[in-house]
């Protein structure tokens, strides 16, 4: 019976000494898990404040480019209400050829046509040819004075 107290002895010593080996590396395999749930945490937070920030940052962008839509709207509608410079030249064109009717012939239909047409002629010789480009090149100062005298001087000599 002795023989069967040591065995037994030998065989609860040896299980204590099992459990406590088992239970230090089950320990140790708890805090390797929980360390690692604590990175994933500390990661997914930092993923989801950035991803905060950048759902912010997305949102004043889209709020800007909506502003700006709605002024680039408003100056479109603002524009197409103004004339543009087509319409105002061929308003001078149309008074130029007016004013010469009134004084050139008391008809209408046939003068009214050619005064139109020398109105645009005249009209496009402002901004188009050689006219212009002297114009820009050479200031021209005239005096009505000074004409009439160099001329009246070349009818003599």
């Amino acid at each position: 019976m002795q023989n069967f107290l040591i065995g037994l002895g030998i065989g609860v010593v040896l299980a204590i000494v099992l459990v406590v080996v088992l239970s230090v590396k089950r320990h140790k395999e708890i805090l390797v898990a929980s360390k690692e749930t604590e990175r994933l945490k500390r990661m997914l937070t930092d993923r989801m404040d950035l991803e905060s920030e950048g759902i912010a940052k997305l949102k004043d962008q889209y709020e800007d480019v909506k502003k700006q839509n709605e002024n680039l709207r408003m100056s479109l509608n603002t524009y197409s209400q103004k004339p543009g410079r087509k319409e105002i030249a061929r308003l001078h064109v149309y008074q130029l050829a007016v004013d010469r009717l009134t004084i050139n012939s008391p008809g209408f239909g046939a003068a009214w046509q050619a005064a139109l047409k020398e109105s645009e002629d005249e009209f496009q010789k402002t901004y188009f040819g050689v006219q212009p480009f002297i114009k820009r090149l050479i200031p021209i100062k005239t005096d009505a004075a000074v004409l009439p005298q160099a001329i009246g001087t070349d009818e003599k000599n």
